[in-house]
């Protein structure tokens, strides 16, 4: 056999190769950074909790969620190891503030917070869109047999003359 037979069985290889020892790399940095927790720093919980570490045992971590409550987790449970900066940061809610408008985001100045009419790209939803299309208009104004029989019948329930079922 050549070895154009086994050139995707080795690129096949080579890429499981790669993708486990990525996997591998992240999970012991993660490993690491759990193992070097101190108590007093500020960590996130996978579940997206911030905490300050209070007790670090071997399976284990205390955590303080707020000011006298305290909760023990998994350490495989901590996300992150926050730098004081950042944890204090996020807590002290100094993050930035979203504007209402999308101006400020865009570098559009035609929208406005309060909503007020601005030039908006039209979808053909409005009236406008109806005027510009004439085939529309000759299609309703022609009436099939099916929908006269639908009005007829529309008719007939609104003024109490159909029969009761």
């Amino acid at each position: 056999m050549s070895t154009v037979t086994f050139l995707p069985f080795i690129v096949l290889i080579g890429a499981m190769f790669l993708m486990t020892r990525s996997a591998k790399k992240k999970q012991q940095a993660a490993t690491q950074m759990r193992n070097e927790m101190q108590p007093g720093t500020g960590v996130r919980t996978i579940g997206g909790m911030y905490a300050t570490v209070k007790e670090i045992h071997e399976e284990t971590v205390l955590l303080e969620v707020a000011p006298g409550v305290h909760a023990v987790y998994a350490k495989n449970a901590v996300g992150a190891v926050l730098a004081d900066e950042e944890y204090n940061r996020i807590i002290d809610g100094a993050d930035p503030v979203v504007p209402d408008d999308i101006s400020s985001l865009t570098g559009d100045d035609t929208a406005t917070v309060s909503g007020e009419k601005s030039d908006k790209i039209d979808l053909g939803k409005g009236d406008a869109a109806a005027a510009d299309k004439p085939e529309a208009d000759e299609k309703s104004a022609e009436e099939t047999p099916a929908t006269a029989e639908k009005d007829a019948s529309a008719e007939e329930k609104k003024s109490g003359d159909a029969d009761a079922k």
